[in-house]
C-alpha cells in the first residue's frame, strides 16, 4: 500500500484529494493545522510546516511514498502581502526539503492560474486558450508565491532522486459549493454564473475539486513515466459562463479582443490539453451538470 502524506488535508481542494487516494487505496496521512480532513484519512496530525524542524519531524515520523502539497494561505489579499509570501514560499521549500530528504520518492505540489498575470489592469493574454507555455507575469505576493513555489519545484526536480510535478488547478469548486455554499471568493457559483463581472476577473475559469484530485492520483501513478518538474493546468472542459467566451470575455476584459474569437462553444479561456496528451486525464464535471446534483 502506498502511503501518501497530504498537507493542507482539510481544506476545499485538500478533502477530495484525501477521499480519491483512500478510494484509490492509498494510506493517507492528513497535515493541517485546521479541522475537517475526511475520515477516511489513516491519520492526522496538525504541524506548522513553516517551521523546517517541524517539517522534518513530520516526514520522519510518517515516512511517506508520496506527498501532495496543497497547505497554502489560498486566496490572494485574504492576509498581509508580507505573511502571504513567506508562508506560502516556506511551505514548498520545507516540504521539498524535507520530503527528498527522507527519500520520498513522489511529490506534486499545488501551484495556481494566477501565476499568468490575469485581475491587473492593463494585462492582456499573448494568446488564448492559456496553456502551460504561456508567459507568467506575476503581480501580488499570492501569484508571486505561487510562482516561487514552481521554481522551488524544479530545483528540486534538478537536484534530487525524487521525481516532483506541479499543478495548477482552476478556481476550485468543492461538492458542497455546487450546491449553494459559498466559494472561495464569497459568492456562490449561481451569482458567479449570474454576474459575469465576479468569474471575469480570473478568464472564467474553474475545476471541480473531484476532477482536480483525479488529475493529482493520475498524476502520482504517471511520475515515473515523466520528465521531472512538469506543470500542468487543471482546466474544467468548459468555462463557468452561460454564453460563449468569444463574445463574452472582451465585454469584461476588452483587451482579450480578436484574441478570444476562437473561444467557440462553450470553450474555456484555460487548456488542460498537456495533461490529456501525457497522463490520459480529462475533467468529467461541469457546472451545467454539478449545479441542483
Amino acid at each position: 500500500m502506498t502511503r501518501t502524506l497530504v498537507t493542507g488535508s482539510a481544506g476545499r481542494f485538500g478533502r477530495s484529494v484525501v477521499t480519491a487516494l483512500a478510494e484509490a487505496g492509498h494510506e493517507v496521512i492528513g497535515v493541517d493545522t485546521a479541522p475537517g480532513t475526511p475520515a477516511v484519512a489513516a491519520a492526522v496530525l496538525p504541524a506548522d510546516l513553516t517551521d523546517l524542524g517541524e517539517a522534518f519531524g513530520v516526514m520522519s515520523r510518517f515516512r511517506p511514498d508520496a506527498v501532495v502539497h496543497l497547505a497554502a494561505i489560498a486566496t490572494p489579499f485574504s492576509r498581509t502581502d508580507s505573511l502571504t509570501f513567506r508562508v506560502n514560499t516556506q511551505l514548498a521549500f520545507n516540504v521539498c526539503e524535507t520530503a527528498t530528504g527522507v527519500g520520498v520518492e513522489r511529490i506534486v505540489i499545488a501551484s495556481s492560474p494566477t501565476v499568468i498575470g490575469y485581475g491587473t489592469a492593463g494585462w492582456t493574454p499573448s494568446y488564448l486558450p492559456i496553456d502551460e507555455d504561456h508567459p507568467v507575469a506575476p503581480w501580488n505576493a499570492y501569484s508571486l508565491s505561487k510562482l516561487v513555489a514552481e521554481q522551488v519545484m524544479g530545483t528540486f526536480a534538478r537536484g534530487s532522486k525524487a521525481m516532483l510535478a506541479a499543478v495548477r488547478p482552476c478556481f476550485v469548486v468543492a461538492p458542497e459549493e455546487w450546491a449553494g455554499a459559498p466559494t472561495q471568493s464569497g459568492h456562490t457559483i449561481v451569482e458567479r454564473l449570474d454576474r459575469p463581472e465576479i468569474a471575469g476577473v480570473s478568464l472564467f475559469n474553474y475545476i471541480d475539486a473531484r476532477d482536480a484530485s483525479d488529475l493529482v492520483l493520475t498524476l502520482l501513478d504517471k511520475l515515473p513515466e515523466l520528465p521531472n518538474g512538469e506543470v500542468f493546468f487543471a482546466s474544467a472542459a468548459d468555462a463557468l459562463a452561460r454564453e460563449p467566451l468569444a463574445g463574452l470575455l472582451p465585454r469584461i476584459n476588452p483587451a482579450t479582443a480578436g484574441l478570444a474569437a476562437g473561444l467557440t462553444g462553450s470553450a474555456p479561456a484555460f487548456s488542460s490539453a498537456k495533461a490529456g496528451r501525457l497522463l490520459g486525464w480529462q475533467a468529467k464535471r461541469s457546472w451545467r451538470t454539478e449545479i441542483g446534483a
